[in-house]
């Protein structure tokens, strides 16, 4: 779940056999965060039909506007033979029906619904007539709940933590090497955070989400999947519904013997021409989630004067980025990155600004200054 109801060890991941048929290709899309516009988005253009297999490869709830809508599309996709998903550590409501959960965890539950304002419990309160704001105990819904969405509980429960298809293992966040899939525990499949900086590899191919993969760039933002083909691991989270300029990965396997691995992305931002040069700038540096903490040196109507408290990194920030009007706050991930950029290409508009645009360009973002021409 999207609190710390972690399983005890000794219970085991539910794990799928999936026997995929040579010649039929392979789509997988991990972190859907309750967006459908961005999951319609990128099937359109991976042009998805009943010959493909799709695999949702964990986190399909929370975070976005849409978890109960999107979770009986999924229900219902499902149905078909061709559609799979793996279950998140935002996926696993289901849980709370455990005979190991435990009670004192519906405290939190509750202050996670408020804090959080959207989720697959929120929605569920709202169908029921409840204003979940006024509530000041979760026992009671947890209850009417039970009998009420039986299905859904049915459904999630059953959502395997790990889809084991021979050459590829599909977990939403690791798993330990040499150890079998059986033997693995939930929390073991699906939350193994920041997997790239581990030094484990696999004897096949291990294909995750959860960490979102900007995470893990240090002086430019990229939201395309990773793929490390010495430790067989490919990382797909875009930053779908967490990131101003987060996208949705679909990775396109042609073949369940094939890692001729390509991929398309959803994003939602309008496009417009660059018809200037631009070089790539110097130094570069990109605050992000987890450590984001920043002193503002100057406060601006658009753009504050700040510097970044763990490396004492300077750079302009927006000011609506800021969390707080306090000197020393969080803010949205935040770059001051400047793209290369020839005339004629297209970028992707994140942010107008008076300076220039924030603009994506293959995957990457950053900051042009110079002239453009809107397409859409």
């Amino acid at each position: 779940m999207s609190y710390n109801n972690r399983a005890p060890v000794s219970r085991r991941a539910r794990i799928q056999k999936l026997n995929i048929e040579q010649g039929r290709r392979i789509l997988v899309i991990s972190d859907i965060h309750a967006n459908i516009p961005y999951f319609e988005g990128v099937l359109k253009l991976a042009d998805f039909s009943d010959r493909d297999v799709l695999i949702l490869d964990g986190d399909f709830l929370e975070k976005g506007t849409e978890s109960l809508k999107l979770l009986r599309m999924l229900m219902e996709m499902s149905k078909r033979e061709n559609v799979h998903l793996v279950c998140g550590n935002c996926d696993d409501w289901a849980d709370m029906y455990l005979p190991d959960f435990r009670d004192e965890i519906c405290d939190y539950i509750l202050k996670y619904l408020q804090y959080r304002k959207r989720s697959l419990l929120w929605d569920l309160c709202v169908e029921q007539g409840f204003d979940p704001m006024e509530l000041k105990d979760f026992r009671p819904m947890r209850e009417l709940f039970r009998e009420t969405y039986a299905e859904i509980w049915s459904f999630l429960g059953n959502v395997p933590h790990a889809i084991d298809a021979g050459n590829f293992v599909f977990a939403h966040a690791g798993m330990t090497p040499g150890k079998p899939l059986e033997e693995h525990s939930p929390t073991e499949l699906d939350r193994v955070d920041a997997l790239l900086k581990t030094d484990r590899h696999y004897d096949r191919w291990l294909v995750v989400g959860h960490w979102p993969v900007m995470l893990y760039g240090e002086d430019r933002v990229c939201a395309n999947p990773i793929i490390d083909r010495e430790r067989k691991i490919i990382s797909l989270d875009g930053g779908c519904s967490l990131k101003d300029d987060g996208q949705l990965n679909c990775l396109l396997i042609p073949d369940i013997r094939s890692e001729d691995f390509s991929f398309v992305a959803y994003d939602p931002f309008p496009t417009a021409v660059a018809l200037e040069e631009q070089e790539e700038g110097g130094q570069s540096y990109y605050i992000r989630w987890g450590d984001s903490d920043v002193r503002v040196l100057k406060r601006g109507a658009e753009f504050s004067r700040c510097r970044h408290v763990r490396t004492g990194y300077e750079m302009d920030i927006l000011t609506k980025y800021l969390f707080t009007g306090d000197e020393v706050t969080g803010c949205n991930d935040s770059t001051d990155y400047i793209l290369p950029v020839h005339t004629g290409d297209v970028l992707r508009i994140v942010e107008h600004t008076s300076r220039g645009v924030l603009a994506k360009r293959g995957g990457v973002t950053g900051w042009y200054f110079g002239k453009l021409r809107q397409t859409s």
